[in-house]
C-alpha cells in the first residue's frame, strides 16, 4: 500500500489518459517537438477523465509538477496600493492549466495586508470556477496555537475536498494537508528561515507519518528587480503522478497560503509609495 492517498484504492497508479497524437487524422500538423495544447496556450485535458474525479480536476491527473506564477500588477507596483492577486497555474511544459484570482474588497486588502481573509477562485479554460479557496481572519503566531491559519478547499465550489491547516511549531513552519473528513494525509515542513536573498526556498512534503518524502513546494527566486519592487512570486510544486487529484488540488491550495503568510509582505512601502525589502533603509 502507498504511504499517501492515490487515485485508486489498491495504491497502484491508474493509467493516464493519452493525449491526442499530434498531426493525427483530422488534426492540424504540429511543428516537431511541439506539445499538444488547447485554445490560447491552455493544456489539453485527458479525453477520458479518471473515475470519481470532480469536474475540472481531470487536468491534475496527468501532471506531477505545477508552476504557480503570480502576475505583476503595475498599478500596485507604482502606487503601493494592494490589489487583488492574480496567478497562472502551468504544467512543466509552460501550458496553462488554471488561472486564479483573489476576490477581496479593497478595504480588507489594504487594512489587513497579507494577514487578510481571502477567497480565491480558480478557473479552467472555459472560465468556469472549478476550485474555490477560502481563508478566514486568523492568527499565525506560535503564541496563539488555538487560532492558527486554515484554508478550505472546495471542488466544485460548495463541496469541500480538503483543508490546509497550520500546525503549531516554534521553529519551522508546518502545515497539514487534510481530506474532507479533516484527517491528515500529507504534512509540509518549511525551513527555519523563509528569506533567501538570491536562492530558492523549499518546503518539503511528507506522508502523514512525516517520514516518507512525497514532494516539494519551492518558492523560486524571480530575479532581483521583481523580488525588490513587487510582491509577485513564483512557486513550483512536485508530487507523485498517482497522488489523488483531490489531494493535489489541496496541496495547490497550500501554495497560496504559504505565499500570503511568508512572501506577500516581504516588501514595504517607503515614503514615496515605492517598495523596498523589509528591513532595508
Amino acid at each position: 500500500m502507498s504511504a499517501y492517498p492515490t487515485a485508486s484504492p489498491d495504491g497502484q497508479a491508474p493509467p493516464v489518459a493519452k493525449q491526442p497524437i499530434p498531426g493525427g487524422p483530422g488534426q492540424t500538423p504540429m511543428a516537431p517537438g511541439a506539445a499538444p495544447v488547447g485554445p490560447g496556450g491552455w493544456a489539453a485535458g485527458p479525453q477520458q477523465p479518471p473515475a470519481n474525479c470532480p469536474p475540472g480536476l481531470q487536468y491534475l491527473a496527468q501532471v506531477d509538477q505545477l508552476l504557480v506564477k503570480q502576475k505583476v500588477e503595475g498599478f500596485e507596483a507604482v502606487t503601493g496600493i494592494e490589489t487583488n492577486n492574480k496567478y497562472e497555474v502551468m504544467n512543466s511544459l509552460g501550458q496553462i492549466v488554471y488561472r486564479a484570482h483573489e476576490d477581496t474588497c479593497c478595504c480588507t486588502r489594504n487594512c489587513c495586508g497579507a494577514k487578510r481573509p481571502f477567497d480565491i477562485k480558480i478557473t479552467d479554460n472555459t472560465h468556469k470556477e472549478v476550485i474555490h479557496l477560502s481563508r478566514g481572519l486568523r492568527c499565525s503566531s506560535c503564541w496563539f496555537p488555538c487560532c492558527l491559519q486554515k484554508v478550505t478547499v472546495e471542488a466544485p465550489p460548495g463541496k469541500v475536498i480538503g483543508y490546509v491547516s497550520q500546525s503549531w511549531s516554534c521553529c519551522k513552519p508546518r502545515f497539514c494537508i487534510e481530506n474532507a473528513a479533516e484527517e491528515t494525509v500529507l504534512r509540509i515542513v518549511g525551513p527555519c528561515c523563509t528569506w533567501n536573498m538570491c536562492g530558492d526556498i523549499e518546503f518539503d512534503v511528507y506522508a502523514a507519518d512525516e517520514e516518507t518524502f512525497v514532494g516539494r513546494v519551492t518558492k523560486q527566486w524571480s530575479g532581483l528587480a521583481k523580488e525588490v519592487f513587487t510582491d509577485a512570486d513564483n512557486f513550483g510544486i512536485s508530487f507523485p503522478l498517482d497522488l489523488d487529484v483531490n489531494v493535489k488540488a489541496t496541496l495547490m491550495g497550500a501554495v497560496f497560503l504559504i505565499d500570503f503568510m511568508f512572501f506577500e509582505n516581504n516588501t514595504k512601502k517607503d515614503d514615496k509609495g515605492k517598495k523596498t525589502l523589509s528591513g532595508s533603509a
